[in-house]
């Protein structure tokens, strides 16, 4: 059995207390909580002693915690601004990295931080965990029926993806002031993007609209975002596709919607939001995310088919369910295989750039309010 990885976790926030220590904690055969960086403790043991028991070392700052020859690995949990930094210096020191997204405020850092992590043989590895989300999970396994299924939608030609919420104002936090890679589609686009990308692969053309829709806070932090990814006839696609992103701050709705997927024989639509984050909000023990239960939906939650049948004018109701709970886990299980085994990463750190290098373009063509080209690799 491998040594468990020892851990620092760089920032002790929201990111850090709820996506990342409750992992490092539950998963002992791969990782140990060696260390976290928190400033200022308020607390004897700090944050993570007050709300799991644990009592790793507390560094006041990274770069005392980049002195510690027994860190491994560690994970970038701080505001966007910092993360091509902090990355960059603990690549430096000789130590893995798990940053969250956005990865870095541009493609070229990205690019950077990628070219270092190669030249020095270390696992860099980007923090996309909606890729586990259970609806997303759900959605891959819909999308890959044979046609011969009574399910099959057909081929694709509209695959809509939002994340929207009711949130009239300001939340007071680093993310509403304007600072680089602030705002809501570097955010929330960042997993629409990520999780479009993974599906349907780099598209032809985007179209964008980014904006401060409420009007409150810094003008340049834009809250909501429409996204339009044109993927044309060819290569293998028939017909063309449209990928609408979505992230809305003024949507008065309860679920909220998420996905609808319109194809040739069929629709499936699909409301509310994976459920590991408010159970990560609540759960006392870090066991907890092992259990059955952890990342499972309410059935009120499951999707819906509309299918047409051969005649071309009969149309079935079905309810889709989500069969599998979401799981996190898995990427911190994989992120373990890859340092200690060499395992290939789940997250490659060129898709990470691709996300954003998305962002940058439609960035661009909401600026310019055209549709902009995107390259092809």
């Amino acid at each position: 059995m491998s040594k468990a990885i020892q851990t620092c976790v760089v920032g002790v926030g929201l990111a850090g207390l709820t996506f990342h220590v409750p992992f490092i904690l539950a998963l002992p055969q791969l990782f140990t909580l060696h260390s976290v960086v928190e400033r200022n403790p308020k607390a004897d043991g700090g944050k993570v002693k007050q709300r799991f028991g644990a009592s790793p070392k507390i560094y006041s700052s990274l770069e005392d915690a980049l002195k510690d020859p027994e860190i491994e690995l560690v994970i970038v949990a701080t505001p966007n601004d910092t993360h091509f930094e902090f990355a960059k210096a603990a690549l430096e020191a000789g130590k893995h990295a798990l940053v969250d997204k956005p990865v870095a405020e541009s493609v070229s850092q990205a690019q950077e931080l990628g070219q270092l992590a190669g030249a020095k043989g270390l696992v860099l590895y980007a923090f996309q965990n909606r890729r586990w989300d259970s609806d997303f999970l759900t959605l891959r396994g819909l999308l890959s029926l044979p046609e011969s299924h009574p399910s099959h939608l057909g081929i694709i030609t509209e695959f809509e993806s939002h994340f929207d919420r009711y949130r009239p104002n300001l939340k007071g936090t680093w993310k509403d002031k304007p600072l680089p890679a602030a705002g809501i589609l570097y955010d929330l686009g960042a997993h629409l993007i990520d999780q479009a990308l993974t599906l349907f692969g780099r598209p032809n053309t985007l179209t964008a609209f980014v904006q401060n829709l409420r009007g409150v806070g810094h003008p340049e932090v834009d809250d909501s975002f429409t996204v339009h990814l044109h993927y044309e006839r060819g290569d293998g696609r028939s017909l063309p596709l449209t990928v609408i992103l979505r992230s809305h701050p003024l949507s008065v709705k309860s679920p909220q919607l998420r996905f609808v997927v319109r194809g040739t024989r069929g629709t499936y639509t699909k409301h509310g939001i994976d459920a590991q984050e408010e159970h990560l909000k609540l759960i006392s023990s870090p066991k907890a995310i092992l259990r059955e239960e952890f990342g499972r939906e309410p059935e009120y939650l499951n999707g819906k088919i509309e299918n047409i049948l051969a005649d071309n004018e009969t149309i079935t109701k079905t309810t889709w369910p989500t069969p599998d709970a979401g799981s996190y886990v898995e990427l911190f299980q994989n992120l373990g295989s890859a340092i200690r085994t060499g395992a290939e990463p789940s997250v490659k750190w060129t898709e990470a750039t691709a996300v954003l290098e998305i962002i940058e373009l439609a960035l661009q063509s909401s600026k310019s309010r055209a549709t902009v080209s995107v390259p092809v690799l």
